[in-house]
């Protein structure tokens, strides 16, 4: 797909990555603790990179104390073009900091701008620094990879890097080079990464570039949420709440259309406890949520919904959930806004097939879901100006 980003492949890794979608919380201790496990326990030296970041060195020390009072011994490599001492180029080939690499078991990518961790581990022509070369081999022996926000982002061959509004980005396209850019591929080149996912109602913003760059799987993880991938494909959601996954290898586009559609694509929600296998694309549900299996002849919801703002924040999950918990068959969401073309919205169709499953348990006190494999179809639709009078 890219240069840099597919010659390599986590099958040939025996490491692992932990994904966050932006905004963890320090004291988020299941998702510190995991990045410290995964690195071999207490004690393991895990180099943070605050590359991404608007300030390095306060978003550097925040990430290297969190990651410390879970019991890494975590340190700083002050690579950023942001940073008001260091060049990049000083710090990538630096022997010293390329041995603290080779001694270390985890690095951690700090949040902001993806295009800046790019912009500093790899060459203009795309080649890798030597650097770069050090945290791929820290990956293939073992090591963890985690990054948050901006630094999830860079776990796919491509990610978003001057993206546009969520409507926007569905009406007028994504362009390479300009909205995504190549990121690193970590995870492969099968599996799309997105962040911030559904409490910026990013979800339809994945989708464009899944079709453009011919993704067949994506998982977008929500705020204060991690995704742990093992080297065996297997994803384990932890954290505060939950991931979507997009499946597109039955989905059809209608090219006579000149606007973006979609028919036929599967949406899952995974939730916390929940793992999901890339290659055979099994969902385990969380153990709580093993006997709470939804049945139709036992739905709990019977009104029927329609969703005037899908893009709204946590409004995806509010219908997925009372989609499979209910007796409708299908729910509606519109997507439009008063932007440069206010007369064009788009449909958002969701419905129950034969594989549709989902999953409920109130264990925890509050009520959580699991929903496998809802078909999704998006079209686009005229919408009467003005709205209301």
């Amino acid at each position: 797909m890219n240069s840099h980003a597919e010659d390599t492949s986590p099958q040939q890794s025996t490491g692992s990555l932990v994904i966050i979608g932006g905004a963890l919380r320090m004291d988020n201790a299941g998702v510190w603790q995991r990045i410290v496990q995964q690195a071999g326990g207490k004690g393991a030296k895990i180099a943070v990179i605050p590359a991404a970041a608007g300030s390095p060195e306060k978003s550097g020390a925040f990430a290297v104390e969190s990651l410390n009072q879970n019991g890494a011994q975590a340190f700083l490599i002050p690579l950023s073009v942001k940073h008001a001492q260091f060049k990049p180029e000083d710090i990538v080939s630096n022997a010293a900091w390329l041995d603290k690499l080779k001694d270390a078991s985890g690095v951690y990518f700090t949040g902001g701008d993806q295009g800046r961790i790019i912009e500093a581990l790899v060459r203009p022509d795309g080649s890798r620094t030597a650097m770069l070369d050090a945290i791929w081999a820290l990956y293939q022996r073992g090591g963890v990879i985690a990054g948050s926000s901006a630094g999830a982002a860079i776990m796919s061959t491509t990610m978003f890097y001057d993206a546009k509004p969520v409507l926007p980005t569905l009406k007028l396209g994504v362009t390479d080079g300009k909205e995504i850019a190549a990121g690193l591929g970590f995870i492969g080149p099968d599996v799309f990464i997105d962040q911030h996912l559904i409490i910026r109602g990013r979800f339809a913003r994945m989708l464009p570039v899944m079709l453009k760059k011919n993704y067949r799987l994506g998982l977008g993880v929500d705020e204060n949420t991690a995704m742990v991938v093992n080297n065996q494909g297997e994803v384990e959601v932890i954290g505060y709440k939950g991931a979507i996954l997009f499946d597109l290898s039955q989905a059809t586009t209608d090219d006579k259309q000149k606007n973006f559609n979609i028919s036929n694509a599967r949406i899952s929600y995974l939730d916390r406890g929940d793992r999901f296998n890339l290659r055979s694309k099994v969902l385990t549900p969380a153990a709580d949520k093993l006997a709470g299996k939804l049945s139709q002849t036992q739905a709990y919801q019977s009104d029927q919904r329609f969703y005037p703002d899908i893009l709204a924040n946590t409004v995806l999950t509010d219908l997925m959930f009372h989609l499979m918990d209910g007796k409708q068959e299908r729910a509606i969401g519109l997507a439009f806004g008063m932007d440069a073309q206010p007369e064009l919205g788009f449909e958002f169709s969701f419905s129950k097939v034969a594989e549709s499953q989902g999953y409920y348990s109130g264990a925890s006190g509050a009520e959580s879901y699991t929903v496998h494999s809802l078909r999704l179809d998006i079209r686009p639709v005229s919408m009467n100006l003005p709205l209301y009078k």
